[in-house]
């Protein structure tokens, strides 16, 4: 564990920053875009689908074109919820990018 790189928010200049720590700085970065267009196309495909969950929810029945929305869009709700999941985790992992900048645009 002695081998952990500093946080960025602890290190007083950019220069002591090794260039394998930015370049995974900057990969975290990535990953929570990539992660970000992800979950975005997910909640796309999902629709909005939560009005009929509700009715059924309710004790309605529905039927049809609705039933056959609703069972893709809870297919759907599955995946966007383990995005969602990723995403939270993604979105830890590149605050040090967040940290990085603020001392960079702060220079």
């Amino acid at each position: 564990m002695g081998d952990e790189a500093p946080p960025v928010s602890d290190i007083s200049d950019i220069s002591d920053i090794s260039g394998d720590r930015i370049d995974d700085i900057f990969k975290e970065l990535k990953t929570l875009l990539t992660t970000v267009e992800k979950l975005q196309k997910a909640r796309e495909e999902v629709g909005d689908i939560k009005p009929l969950l509700l009715r059924l929810l309710e004790g309605e029945l529905v039927a049809g074109e609705e039933f056959e929305q609703l069972k893709s869009g809870v297919n759907g709700l599955s995946k966007l919820v383990k995005l969602y999941s990723d995403y939270q985790s993604a979105l830890e992992k590149a605050q040090p990018a967040k940290q990085l900048l603020d001392k960079v645009l702060r220079s």
